[in-house]
């Protein structure tokens, strides 16, 4: 098979039918009938397997894949990327967000000079609020600068067109905490970004609570320069209250000024803040080892219709 297109279905029955005939389209143009469209239901509350079975029963290219409940859309990804038989596998949002059509830009590409492994789009300018997006650039400025070796890109789409090869490589990683788009640049290969547009037709699902969840997950597994920065945080701590004892004993013996109440409760706030947060940073890499030892499934597929 030539082409598989991979997308995910959570409260997705209002667009599922655009997304089908849209997608198929663009697949026709490229590959003829050559081509599966793989639905991974991530336990949708909504009717959005009743439609995709529909679909199938319609047109057996395409595939739909019940999960046995919601795992989460970055396990909803790997689930359909496991099943995905195409040589080339274009992976993309149902919701319409991102364009179905966006195949035919990166097919270009993909099979242009370059011969590059993955062709993934980047959001032109990223969508949200100004805090949204303000946060967002500080983010990635701090994790690719301080955080990472900087190679982690920004504002990424989840639309890609990969070589089989590459998503092999990518359904390697075994993290039971899954981050796909972490897996997605740690696996390598030659990977070429496009500029893209990306839509807003729904209320997103991922608040500001999970966004710091995900940004916490991101850089937990990514890096784990947080833990030496926290031996470094301890080093400038001590020799900090080693010049304030010199500064307070110089104080005593030479002025006869003691430094009051005041200066000892703020030393120790500070200090108990301190150990709080490193505490805390220890505490999630110590979790991250809790779960993995564990070894539970990503995800379990309650029945395949193909």
């Amino acid at each position: 098979m030539k082409l598989s297109i991979v997308a995910t279905l959570y409260e997705s029955s209002p667009h599922i039918n655009e997304f089908y005939q849209r997608a198929s389209a663009a697949a026709r143009q490229l590959v003829n009938d050559d081509y599966e469209i793989v639905l991974v239901n991530d336990g949708s509350p909504d009717k959005s397997l009743k439609r995709a079975l529909e679909i199938r029963e319609k047109d057996d290219r395409v595939v739909v894949a019940d999960l046995s409940r919601n795992f989460g859309h970055h396990k909803a990804i790997k689930a359909g990327l496991s099943l995905a038989r195409g040589d080339v596998i274009f992976l993309i949002d149902s919701d319409l967000e991102e364009a179905p059509e966006l195949l035919n830009r990166f097919w270009d590409r993909f099979f242009g000079t370059d011969n590059p492994d993955v062709v993934y789009g980047v959001q032109k300018r990223r969508k949200g609020t100004v805090f949204e997006r303000v946060s967002g650039r500080i983010f990635y400025k701090i994790l690719n600068g301080l955080l990472t070796d900087g190679s982690y890109p920004e504002d990424t789409l989840t639309a890609r067109l990969m070589t089989k090869e590459y998503v092999a490589a990518v359904l390697t990683f075994d993290d039971r905490e899954y981050d796909i788009s972490c897996n997605f640049m740690l696996a390598g290969f030659v990977q070429i970004p496009i500029e893209a547009d990306k839509g807003h037709k729904r209320e997103s699902h991922y608040t500001l609570p999970r966004k710091i969840n995900m940004a916490t997950e991101t850089i937990t597994s990514t890096s784990s320069r947080p833990l030496a920065m926290i031996f470094v945080l301890g080093v400038c701590m001590s020799l900090f209250s080693f010049l304030y004892l010199l500064y307070v004993l110089t104080m005593k013996m030479f002025y006869d000024v003691l430094i009051g109440w005041t200066g000892i409760i703020a030393s120790i706030w500070l200090i108990g803040g301190l150990v709080m947060l490193s505490l805390g940073v220890i505490g999630i890499y110590i979790s991250k080892i809790f779960i993995e030892t564990k070894n539970r499934p990503d995800f379990i597929i309650r029945k395949i219709y193909r």
